[in-house]
């Protein structure tokens, strides 16, 4: 299977996945896409049902990177996903208000839902290394707004031939995202907080990535720059995998009959984990719609209701931080996907020189025959987690919370009853003083973030997860502190 750019106007450049996983991104600016997207048959689905999540995850990444050894990927999902690094599974299911599916993609390493696909992307690229020849090092740069840092710099770190830095948004993230980032082991990391906000951040790397000089002076160095942000098609394809795996789950365990369809509810920033669902049902799922929920920086349930994308507009700080986002890259797959690189080249060029564009009427026709778009305010967040947790004795991360209060938004506005799988993405103890507010606990008089989770953990039942508990007695070996400007220098030793 090739991959083209979403802006190829062309069609002519044509790579294998293993290219564009080691690439990122392309040499146009865009992101990379299938050239079509495999269709899986029903025969295909039973065999599924009766698969465990790694097998599930190489029956489906293999139909998507068939230039890969299908039992090299088998074993490198079976090492992925394995008990120890995903205990209890890889996503488990939590029903709640009796049809929506809480799908629980937080019990990595990270406790986050990256975890499902950076536990997987670095053996990708080891093996894109070597398949394409490359005798460079790969610098891996990203951007995080809080849980792909820690997640990339753990999947990453002391990986062969590899290299990663990444750049945060020095208040843009919760104490216990920076905690995890600031004391991340390995020889190969490093973590640079960036003043500003994920934007700045995200800009700055992909600032990089078309800089052709900087290209020149780290081929001479002997590396070459590559990505593991969701515009790279490697992070982004293991995320189909889950939907698929979750639905099988739930047919499975009897809440639906194979053919029943399903609402998909994601907590939006970048785009990438709801466009992984889209591409789910590009396969065969039965996925009537999709919830793109948003916090109060709603530039795509406003995209959505109007068909304008403006990221103009007053940004704001949220107790869900890792939807603090206003350009979110991943859309502009969608926009090729569905409206083709020359009207995507156009909106991405007018994105870029004026910071908005208005998408055609037809195309926002075909978006909205598939997404709806809902926001929450930090009020109703916070709502939300006291009310789950009241009535249903469940803890919610905010993220996860503007996604079901987005559900919520979305039946009442429709009267659309169809059982929906929402997209848990975080562990509520990592964004425990928000958590803990909400249900009515007094915050710490020392901010002392780590009694705060005893106390969480103490007051609900729920356990704090090991990998957050041990930051605690790590020490901190990252406090760098840059501007945007000074990006650049940094893979150079600057």
């Amino acid at each position: 299977m090739n991959y083209l750019s979403t802006r190829d106007t062309e069609r002519a450049r044509r790579v294998t996945a293993a290219e564009a996983i080691k690439e990122g991104l392309a040499p146009d600016g865009g992101l990379y896409l299938p050239e079509s997207v495999p269709v899986l048959t029903r025969a295909d689905f039973d065999a599924l049902l009766g698969r465990d999540y790694p097998a599930r995850a190489a029956f489906i990444l293999s139909r998507f990177l068939d230039d890969y050894d299908p039992a090299a990927l088998a074993a490198d999902c079976r090492a992925a996903y394995a008990p120890d690094r995903f205990p209890g599974g890889a996503a488990p299911i939590r029903t709640l208000d009796g049809d929506i599916h809480a799908l629980e993609l937080w019990h990595g390493p990270t406790s986050a839902f990256k975890d499902m696909a950076l536990q997987i992307m670095p053996r990708l690229l080891s093996r894109a290394l070597a398949m394409t020849g490359e005798r460079r090092v790969a610098h891996i740069l990203v951007a995080t707004s809080g849980d792909t840092g820690k997640a990339a710099l753990e999947g990453y770190r002391d990986v062969d031939g590899v290299k990663i830095t990444v750049f945060y948004p020095v208040d843009g993230v919760s104490l216990m995202q920076k905690r995890q980032m600031q004391t991340t082991a390995g020889g190969n990391v490093d973590v640079v907080a960036v003043r500003g906000n994920f934007d700045d951040a995200q800009n700055g790397v992909k600032a990089i990535f078309s800089d052709t000089d900087l290209a020149r002076r780290a081929d001479e160095a002997g590396f070459f720059f590559s990505s593991a942000n969701s515009i790279n098609w490697g992070r982004l394809v293991p995320q189909i995998v889950y939907y698929i795996s979750a639905y099988c789950d739930l047919v499975n365990a009897g809440r639906l009959a194979f053919g029943d369809p399903v609402n998909i509810a994601v907590p939006t920033g970048n785009f990438g984990n709801i466009f992984a669902a889209y591409l789910a049902r590009q396969m065969g799922l039965p996925a009537a719609r999709f919830i793109c929920a948003s916090n109060r920086n709603n530039v795509l349930s406003d995209f959505l209701a109007g068909g304008i994308y403006d990221r103009t507009r007053e940004f704001h700080k949220t107790i869900s931080p890792s939807m603090d986002i206003l350009i979110s890259s991943n859309l502009e797959r969608l926009l090729s996907f569905l409206g083709g690189p020359e009207t995507t080249r156009a909106l991405m060029e007018s994105l870029k020189n004026t910071g908005k564009y208005e998408a055609p009427a037809d195309l926002m026709q075909r978006i909205r025959a598939a997404f709806s778009g809902f926001f929450l305010n930090e009020d109703e967040t916070r709502a939300v987690i006291r009310d789950t947790w009241k009535n249903e004795h469940y803890l919610l991360d905010p993220h996860t919370a503007v996604g079901l209060g987005c559900v919520k938004k979305y039946r009442a506005a429709t009267g659309d009853g169809t059982p929906v799988i929402l997209a848990s993405t975080a562990s509520p103890f990592k964004f425990a003083p928000a958590v803990a507010e909400a249900i009515g606990m007094a915050p710490p008089a020392d901010g002392n973030v780590f009694d705060l989770l005893r106390r969480l953990s103490g007051e609900t039942g729920w356990e704090i997860p090991a990998p957050l508990a041990a930051t605690e007695t790590l020490p901190v070996r990252f406090t760098r502190v840059i501007s945007p400007g000074e990006m650049p220098g940094i893979p150079f030793g600057a």
